[in-house]
Parts: C-alpha cells; structure tokens; sequence
C-alpha cells in the first residue's frame, strides 16, 4: 500500500531537540528529531516549515534516523518497488525513485533558503554530494565519488571489506524539493543498517545497484557522531557559499542533477 501525506493535515513537529555533542558547534540551527523518526509526519513538518517561513526565518538542520520505510519521490516508478515485504510505501515530493530509510542511517534534512543565500540549485546539490565525500574522507573510506548521472555517493569495491564484482557501490542518497526557492529533504547515509530493506526495490531506480554502509567498509562509526559530524560540515560550506547581495533567483537556476532534485514555485 502505497501512502501519501494529507495536503491540509498540520502535524506539529515529530521531535524535540535532543543534546548534541558538545563539541558540535554548527553555524546553522542544528537539532536531532526523536528517534526512531515515523515518515509521514516529518515530511508533513517539514512542509509546514517551509510553507510559513519568512525573508528572516534562519535555516535548519534536521538530524534523523527513520523508522522502517521506502519512500518513492515524486516522479517515482512504482514497478522499482519489487517486493516491499510489509514495510510502509511513502509516495513523497522530492526527486529521486526510489530508496530504504530505515535504523542505522542518518538523514541530513536541509532546510534551507537557497534565494537568501545566493545558492543556485546545483550547488546546492553539490554541496550535499561534497559534505558527506568529505565525511567519508575523514573516516578513512578510500574513494569514494561521484557517478555522472546517478545522483548520490559512491564506493568502489576496493573499499569494502568483501567486495564483489567491479561496480561502484552507493552508500548515500540524495533527494531534495525547491519550493519558491526554498530547500527541504536532503541525504541520507548509510552508517551500520540492515542492507536486505534494499533487495526488495531497485535502489534510486537502478536495477541490481548494490547499497552498503559504513560498516561494509569496515568503518565502525557511531550514528550520533557521524550525523553530528555531517552537519557540521555542510553547515560550514553552506555558510561560506553563496552570493549573498548579488541579483539573481536560485530557484530559476538550471538543476545540475534532475533525477534527484523535484521543484516548484515561481520563485
């Protein structure tokens, strides 16, 4: 069964903001939601946030870790979802096919003014994609990249500690929604999870793709530490991007990556 979010249904945030580290000091406004985090209701919060925030509403951060759920964006296929084995279908706004949410992946929810800012959407995409290459450079992953045209970060068979095969492994996805300009969803890394949720879909819409975490590559990383680490830095590139003062709309800016990215709004 396949769910949708109420259009008018207000559901107040899921969350209260849990302590972080002391240690993390973020620009941006930065909080965990309660965990483990139901889907439809943070969704809908993040609606609700983007929808009543003014010129002057700061940024945010959400931190998540889901409970068991395949979302399929916007533009989804549904024949990606081949066997979903009782675990909850969300039919959602951002871009992308489909994916897994599920414990022992954080979810980095941007929700960010991209206008205000001066960031024009692929670089904002960009920044997501370098923040967690970044990341995975400091916790010891060797290689991890990029794929033209397949949105998301990527290993190498190299860096697992059983490879298999030759092709490049995703082990983060990125899906994001403009609205007037506006950024809500965002990447979600796979620190140490059960992999087999992802055998029932064909991962972001590829069929056979291979999804690892964090612990395939032989990387043991606390969820917390390495959520808290992720919006450190993206909060730092996010601060020192942009064009702020400059003349131009983010949001009518060509999207560097369409298949992950759903928009609307004039802007």
């Amino acid at each position: 069964m396949v769910m949708q979010a109420p259009g008018q249904t207000r559901v107040p945030a899921p969350f209260s903001p849990a302590p972080v580290s002391a240690s993390m000091q973020t620009p941006l406004r930065t909080r965990w939601l309660d965990r483990p985090a139901p889907y439809l209701p943070v969704w809908q919060a993040m609606q609700d946030f983007t929808e009543s925030r003014g010129d002057g509403t700061p940024d945010e951060l959400w931190l998540v870790e889901h409970a068991p759920v395949y979302t399929l964006g916007q533009a989804g296929k549904p024949e990606h979802i081949l066997n979903p084995h009782g675990i909850p279908v969300v039919h959602c706004n951002r871009g992308g096919q489909v994916t897994y949410h599920g414990p022992g992946q954080v979810v980095l929810y941007t929700l960010v003014d991209l206008r205000r800012q001066g960031v024009f959407v692929r670089e904002f995409v960009s920044l997501l994609e370098q923040a967690v290459l970044d990341l995975l450079a400091e916790l010891g992953v060797a290689g991890a990249c990029r794929k033209p045209g397949a949105p998301g970060i990527y290993v190498p068979q190299s860096a697992l500690a059983r490879p298999r095969g030759e092709a490049l492994a995703k082990i983060a996805a990125l899906g994001v929604k403009i609205r007037n300009g506006r950024a809500y969803h965002g990447v979600a890394l796979n620190v140490a999870m059960d992999l087999d949720p992802f055998l029932g879909i064909n991962p972001c819409g590829y069929e056979g793709l291979q999804t690892v975490d964090l612990r395939a590559c032989g990387i043991e990383a606390g969820l917390i530490a390495a959520g808290n680490r992720l919006a450190e830095i993206f909060s730092a590139a996010w601060t020192a991007a942009g064009h702020q003062g400059d003349a131009h709309d983010a949001s009518l800016e060509r999207p560097g990556c369409p298949e992950c990215l759903e928009r609307s709004g004039a802007g």
